[in-house]
């Protein structure tokens, strides 16, 4: 099953529960806030492929479900928190982020609204929530192990290279998520001596 199946299922299970907890009635329109860091034109592969499982699960935009985008196009956290905000004002049913620094602003404007998560590296060590079992609060969704897997290519590499002293690292752009897989990266590189 792939990461876009378990959004899905995710954000799925979650308007199912708001719905049944709510007593809504099915006519409705159930109406979920995303928000990303990033651009629409960036997004738009991702949002295609949600917009299509949606639709399988007999959510379709436009008939019985509203989706209120707001993308933060890289202008960084106070952007993002901006928009957090203008999506708390909306009253939706969920918010589906894309990123950390989403995640991150989403939290701080709300603690009611459902929020999940479709990437975030180690949320738990980010403070979005309690621990992997049991997260508590308002948040769910998929975690990326991607922090403890880049100390494990270190030490890789050292075993297929042992003479190995120097390596560099090209990241594509910072925040939280790329700081910690650089700490990884050089506790296990710290290692080697």
């Amino acid at each position: 099953m792939g990461k876009k199946t378990i959004v899905i299922l995710l954000v799925g299970l979650t308007l199912a529960s708001v719905r049944l907890a709510e007593a809504q009635q099915p006519e409705q329109t159930t109406r979920i806030g995303y928000l990303d860091d990033s651009t629409a034109a960036g997004s738009a592969e991702l949002l295609d492929a949600f917009r299509k499982q949606m639709t399988q699960l007999g959510w379709v935009e436009g008939k019985n479900l509203a989706i209120e985008y707001r993308f933060g196009e890289g202008k960084g956290p106070d952007r993002l928190a901006e928009l957090a905000v203008e999506l708390v004002r909306l009253r939706l049913d969920v918010i589906v982020i894309q990123a950390t620094s989403s995640a991150l602003a989403v939290k701080k404007a709300t603690s009611t609204i459902p929020i999940v998560m479709a990437s975030v590296g180690d949320p738990v060590a980010q403070g979005l929530v309690a621990s992997l079992a049991r997260p508590g609060g308002n948040i769910t969704g998929l975690a990326s192990l991607a922090d403890e897997l880049a100390g494990k290519r270190i030490e890789m590499l050292k075993e297929v290279i042992p003479k190995s002293t120097r390596v560099g690292v090209i990241t594509g752009g910072g925040g939280r998520g790329s700081d910690l897989q650089l700490e990884a990266m050089r506790a296990a590189s710290a290692r080697w001596d």
